[in-house]
């Protein structure tokens, strides 16, 4: 029986092509983990078209989702997320979760968290609205901390591209959590909180970017609040790369060749091998890029 479970989601159309790339690179790429059990949930409304991503080896999972959660950016992934863990077999220790314009290009082993961990993330990209560690987080911050349960968190991490030194701040492309902990119904059951808060709402989520990071916020919290320092895997630069911020990623830290990255996330990027740019592509990926880049 496998102990890890890979989940995605397709909320729109454009995703479907992008789920396609991202499973067939799984199964492609993902060595001795490219047979692991995969869930791809989808809006209900895109069943008929995303229908045949089944074909892959993946189960598609249909998903309802509140008007309260579709008013705002990534509450289908959240409200996704708490369902996974739901559908995880009792023996899963790593629940991975994937945005669909991700792809892997080696196998992705630090996922797997085995006994030693309980998350496996990578710091944010750029600050963004991360809240930096030398200041007193704001009151959008202080809500979420609330929300958590704490007052401050100790952790702290720095940004990949911009070297921002931020109180716990998570990318959200692709991470790992133990299942067994329960922590996306909680991820959820908070959010949906803040969401229903209007006062916090009013007077912490007026900016645009606030409401849309709402989500991965709370993540952030949560994590670092409910897991020891010890127990989150901190993943190198090799996973969730941002591909889509490669001009602006300085030198020392950039990768070049693309065959060098585990996972590798792009956005809204094309991933046609004749549009790549900033990065030589070596075979094998080069032949399969070739094939795939288009959805397949």
């Amino acid at each position: 029986m496998s102990t890890i479970h890979f989940f995605s989601m397709v909320s729109e159309p454009a995703e479907v092509g992008a789920a396609r790339l991202l499973i067939a690179s799984l199964r492609r790429f993902g060595g001795e983990l490219k047979n692991s059990p995969m869930g791809v949930f989808v809006l209900e409304e895109l069943a008929e078209a995303a229908g045949g991503l089944a074909a892959l080896d993946v189960e598609i999972v249909p998903l309802g989702v509140p008007e309260a959660l579709r008013r705002y950016p990534f509450g289908s992934k959240v409200l996704a997320c708490a369902r996974a863990e739901q559908l995880c077999p009792q023996e899963t220790q790593s629940l991975v979760w994937m945005d669909p314009n991700c792809l892997v290009l080696q196998a992705p082993l630090l996922y797997e968290l085995g006994p030693e961990f309980d998350a496996a993330l990578r710091p944010v990209h750029i600050r963004n609205v991360g809240s930096l560690a030398g200041e007193a987080p704001d009151n959008f911050w202080q809500g979420g901390y609330a929300a958590a349960g704490v007052k401050e968190l100790a952790l702290s991490v720095e940004s990949f591209v911009d070297r921002q030194v931020l109180r716990a701040y998570f990318n959200s492309h692709a991470f790992a959590l133990r299942p067994s902990l329960g922590l996306c119904q909680v991820w959820l059951d908070l959010y949906e909180s803040l969401l229903a808060d209007e006062g916090f709402q009013d007077s912490a989520c007026k900016n645009g970017l606030r409401r849309v990071f709402l989500f991965q916020a709370v993540l952030s919290a949560l994590v670092a609040s409910r897991i020891p320092a010890e127990r989150i895997r901190q993943l190198p630069p090799e996973y969730n790369y941002p591909y889509h911020l490669q001009e602006r990623i300085p030198a020392e830290r950039r990768v070049e060749v693309l065959n060098k990255l585990v996972t590798v996330a792009y956005e809204e990027m094309p991933f046609r091998l004749a549009e790549v740019q900033g990065f030589e592509v070596q075979e094998p990926l080069r032949g399969w890029l070739e094939r795939w880049g288009d959805g397949g």
